[in-house]
């Protein structure tokens, strides 16, 4: 790497750091934040048992199953995006759903 390479790089660092400390914080300890948190996870089976019991309640013919199905899948889908809002997000890659609270 050239010289003015290496300074340019460095300003970078340095408006990344000011920008997003956390970030950077995490970039330089190389943690990755892939994971998906649990309660996102939680409300996708949730929802898919919801799903399962709709599908029961219509095969049964029995109102209150297929009832029950659809609340918990309402309560699961709040649930998720209620996960998701609750994400850290970057400043560079806001939420699609939910605008930031300042």
């Amino acid at each position: 790497m050239s010289d003015e390479e290496r300074r340019r790089l460095e300003e970078l660092e340095n408006l990344l750091s000011a920008q997003d400390p956390s970030l950077a914080r995490n970039l330089q300890e190389g943690k990755q934040d892939n994971q998906v948190p649990r309660r996102m996870v939680f409300a996708t089976l949730a929802f898919l048992a919801g799903l399962v019991l709709v599908l029961m309640g219509v095969a049964t013919q029995v109102l209150v199953i297929g009832a029950a199905g659809f609340l918990l899948e309402c309560a699961a889908a709040y649930w998720f995006l209620e996960a998701q809002a609750a994400q850290p997000r970057s400043p560079m890659f806001p939420s699609r759903f939910f605008k930031p609270k300042h």
